[in-house]
This record gives C-alpha cells, sequence and structure tokens, in this order.
C-alpha cells in the first residue's frame, strides 16, 4: 500500500515538515556517498555517523575488536580511523576516535540506505507529517519528530543491544507521526495505491491504513534488514503523545487546504 494523499486540510503550511525532508534529501544526495561512488564508501560512512546498538548501550564508539568480524583484515584499516601519530591500531582503540554516539541517535534519522528508502519515507512523512504539525505547531512537532526517532532507535536497541550494525532511516520517528494521525484522524480519508496483480486506487480511512500498516509490522521477515521494532516503538510512542494531547476539537472543514 502506498498512500499518495490525504484529504485533511491544514490551516498553515508545513514548515517542519518541509524542513525534514530537505535536509533528508540534501543528506543522501549532498553528504552521503552516492549509489555510484566506490564500493564500501556507504558502509564507512555510517560506520563514522550512524547509530549503532552496541555504541549506544556502551555509550563509546566500538573498537577495533568489537568490529573485527564485520569486516576483513584488509578493510579495517579503511573503515576505521588510525589515531594521529600512530602507524597502526590496536584491539582496544576505538573504530572511530571522537564519534558522539547520541549525536549518531539523531544523525541517523537523515540518513538512509537507498532511494527507495528514503522516497518511501519522505512520502509518508509529507502525507501525515503536514496534518501532526498543523496539530502541535512548528517548535512542538520538531521535538516531537526527535523524540519519536529516539524512542524508536532506543526500541530496536532494546532487542539486539549487542548488534554492531548500524541503524539509518526516518521511518521510526515517521512511524511516531503516524501513530498521532491515528489518533487524531482515524477518519480521513487517504488516497491509497494498492499492488497486487495489478494496481487499484483507493479512497479508504487513516486507521486502516494505518493499522493494517501497523499490524503487518510483526510479519516483516528478519533477513530483510528492516528495523520493524524501532517502527513499533515509534509508532506506540506516537500513539500515546496523541492520546495525551487529545484529538482536535475544530473540524478539519473549518481549516484551509494547503495539502
Amino acid at each position: 500500500m502506498i498512500p499518495l494523499r490525504d484529504e485533511n486540510p491544514t490551516s498553515r503550511p508545513a514548515i517542519v515538515t518541509l524542513a525534514i525532508i530537505g535536509a533528508c534529501a540534501l543528506a543522501y544526495l549532498v553528504w552521503q556517498p552516492t549509489p555510484f561512488s566506490s564500493t564500501g564508501d556507504d558502509v564507512i560512512f555510517f560506520e563514522r555517523h550512524a547509530a549503532i546498538p552496541h555504541e549506544v548501550v556502551e555509550r563509546r564508539p566500538l573498537d577495533l575488536e568489537e568490529v573485527a568480524d564485520d569486516y576483513s583484515p584488509q578493510s579495517l584499516p579503511v573503515v576505521c580511523e588510525i589515531p594521529p601519530g600512530a602507524t597502526r591500531l590496536e584491539a582496544s582503540d576505538p573504530c572511530v576516535p571522537g564519534k558522539r554516539v547520541w549525536l549518531a541517535v539523531v544523525v541517523s534519522m537523515f540518513l538512509h540506505g537507498s532511494i527507495a528508502h528514503i522516497a518511501g519515507n519522505l512520502l509518508f512523512l509529507w502525507v501525515f507529517g503536514n496534518n501532526v504539525e498543523d496539530r502541535l505547531g512548528h517548535i512542538a512537532f520538531a521535538l516531537f519528530y526527535v523524540a519519536g526517532g529516539v524512542v524508536a532507535t532506543l526500541g530496536h536497541v532494546a532487542v539486539d543491544p549487542s548488534s554492531t550494525v548500524p541503524v539509518v532511516g526516518a521511518s521510526g520517528a515517521i512511524a511516531a507521526v503516524m501513530g498521532a494521525y491515528l489518533v487524531w484522524y482515524p477518519t480521513a480519508r487517504v488516497q491509497t495505491l494498492f499492488f497486487a496483480f495489478f494496481i487499484l486506487w483507493f479512497r479508504i480511512p487513516a486507521a486502516v491504513l494505518l493499522g493494517v500498516w501497523f499490524v503487518m509490522q510483526f510479519f516483516t521477515s528478519p533477513n530483510t534488514g528492516v528495523a520493524w521494532v524501532a517502527h513499533v516503538a515509534g509508532f506506540v510512542f506516537g500513539v500515546v503523545v496523541g492520546s495525551l494531547v487529545g484529538r482536535p476539537r475544530r473540524p478539519a472543514s473549518a481549516a484551509r487546504l494547503w495539502n
């Protein structure tokens, strides 16, 4: 299922949502290695900038011994940074000296692994983010988005604390947005494409789309590399925040249509 747009008007432009979309796009196109970069450049980049569960648990960068099983001996000097003045890495040396582990948790929300990855995430963010931002206001939405992403990452860390695989993507934070949307606008119609043996286009209530999406997370194949627990944790966080804030009193029809 791919949502195209919702039929849910807003009273103001989604400045923060657009800024997040722009930041993710810039990070992917300008900062990250491009799909045409040398093989392995993205691996090195994520090792140095993305959140890694074991680093979060230990609150320090991985040392050489901890990453040795993930890379060949020949690639370790390329992946890891040799300290200034040293000629080789010791087993206890950090792979990425000076890496700020908790900052990496936030940075990871703006990094993506492929064009399909970022395109899908940003589409979901645009469809559901503008209304959530409209409900919370710009500053509160920005704080909510970051908090949702952090909670989502910690959910993934909780179930796989020893993992040394970097975690990237905005989907955990976007799941939080979707959870809040479900609480506040369950009956809003969402124009959605369904892919089966052929393509169908329906207008379905947000509660149906988001409910099916949430349930599908529990059937994610472990071989896909998708951090589905992060999606669940982010979504639940959004539902909780949405419930605490309460549903909007103003009917949607009274707002100006921006989207």
